[in-house]
């Protein structure tokens, strides 16, 4: 008999998540309450944004 625990197995890697890009925001409206400027998602990267459809 062996009294020697049994190794370790190692942790499973963690799993990576697909990145997804988001789509750009069109339509026929445009942008509303802009002063006329014209948006893109990248102008809003790293902030909080609030979306009300």
């Amino acid at each position: 008999m062996n009294d020697a625990a049994p190794a370790p197995t190692p942790a499973p890697e963690p799993r990576r998540r697909a990145r997804v890009r988001a789509p750009e925001l069109i339509g026929k409206g445009g942008w509303i309450n802009t002063g006329g400027k014209d948006l893109k998602l990248a102008d809003f990267r790293g902030r909080t944004l609030i979306l009300d459809f």
